[in-house]
């Protein structure tokens, strides 16, 4: 069972983006990495195609998955992940509060 996941919360932990909070948009699973919305940033020049314009386009590049942090939405603070079994279902739960995560 993954920690993080796609539509969750995290803070970057570590890197030029440190203390930003953001929605992870893709998990690269085999990469290690994960897409957060608005960080590390970079701009592409883009060439045109018969379906889109051309010109600079900012983007989203992946970063480890070991420099974010999942955001509790309960109290707003980064927390650790754990793993349990309720009901004979694994699920998560965040270590600083112990509430169940959707």
């Amino acid at each position: 069972m993954q920690k993080i996941k796609k539509g969750d919360t995290v803070q970057v932990i570590a890197g030029k983006d440190k203390g930003t909070q953001g929605e992870v948009l893709r998990v690269l699973k085999d990469e290690g990495r994960v897409i957060v919305k608005g960080v590390h940033v970079c701009t592409r020049h883009q060439k045109p195609s018969a379906n889109s314009a051309g010109g600079l386009i900012k983007k989203e590049q992946s970063i480890d998955i070991s420099n974010v942090m999942f955001v509790d939405a309960q109290d707003g603070k980064p927390t650790r992940i754990g793993i349990k079994v309720v009901d004979g279902k694994k699920v998560r739960f965040a270590k600083r509060t112990g509430n169940v995560i959707n």
